[in-house]
C-alpha cells in the first residue's frame, strides 16, 4: 500500500476513514456526532458494494470484516465498542486490534499479551518499512534501532515506547503517533483485503 486512500474501501467505510488518522496515544476523545454513523455500521452493510463491483453477496471471512469494523471504531476512540468486538474475534487480526486497543487505554501489559497472540503478523513488515522511514524523517533513527530489531519490527518494543511517550519519559510521542496512525492503515487495508480475499 502506496498511500491509503478512502475511497478504496466502498461506499460505507470512506466517510468513516477519511478522517484525521493520526490519533492520540491514549484513549483519545470520541465525537458524538460521529456515533450515530458508527452505530449503523455493520460488515454486511459496509461490504454490500461487493455484489455490484464483484458479484460477491458477502465478505469471504465475517471474522476479518468485522475486524474493519473494530478498527473503524478504534479509529474514532470509541474503544469499548472497539473492543467488544475484537475480543469476540479468535484470530491474529482481532487479536492485534484488540493488542492496539488495551495499548491506547493505558493496559501495556494487556496489550502485549495480546500482541503474543498476534504471532508474527503480515503487515509487521511494512510497519517496520513505514516506521523507519518515518524515524529518518523525524531524525529519530536510535528509537527506530529500537523498534526494528534485526530488520524485523518488534511490536512489543513499540508498546514500551507507547508507554514512555505516554508517561513523559520520551521525546518520541511525535513518532508514535506517526507510527501508530501506519500501522492502523496498514492493518485496515490487509483486513479489508483479505475479507474480500484480494
Amino acid at each position: 500500500m502506496d498511500q491509503f486512500d478512502p475511497q478504496a474501501y466502498g461506499p460505507v467505510f470512506a466517510p468513516l476513514v477519511a478522517i484525521d488518522r493520526r490519533r492520540s496515544l491514549g484513549a483519545g476523545t470520541p465525537n458524538p456526532a460521529d456515533r450515530a454513523a458508527l452505530e449503523k455500521l455493520s460488515a454486511d452493510a459496509a461490504f454490500a458494494h461487493l455484489q455490484a463491483e464483484f458479484g460477491k453477496r458477502q465478505p469471504i471471512d465475517g471474522d476479518i470484516a468485522a475486524c474493519c469494523v473494530s478498527g473503524v471504531w478504534l479509529l474514532h476512540d470509541y474503544l469499548d465498542e472497539s473492543h467488544e468486538i475484537s475480543q469476540g474475534i479468535d484470530t491474529p487480526e482481532g487479536s492485534f486490534w484488540h493488542a492496539i486497543m488495551h495499548r491506547r487505554e493505558g493496559d501495556f501489559s494487556n496489550s502485549k499479551y495480546w500482541l503474543r497472540r498476534v504471532g508474527r503478523h503480515p503487515v509487521f513488515d511494512a510497519i517496520g518499512q513505514r516506521a523507519a522511514e518515518l524515524a529518518a524523517v523525524r531524525g529519530a533513527e536510535q528509537a527506530a534501532k529500537k523498534l526494528i530489531s534485526g530488520g524485523a519490527w518488534d511490536a512489543f518494543a513499540f508498546v514500551d515506547l507507547c508507554e514512555a511517550a505516554e508517561r513523559d519519559q520520551s521525546t518520541e510521542g511525535e513518532l508514535c503517533r506517526d507510527i501508530q496512525q501506519a500501522e492502523w492503515e496498514l492493518l485496515f487495508d490487509h483486513c479489508y483485503r483479505a475479507a474480500i480475499d484480494m
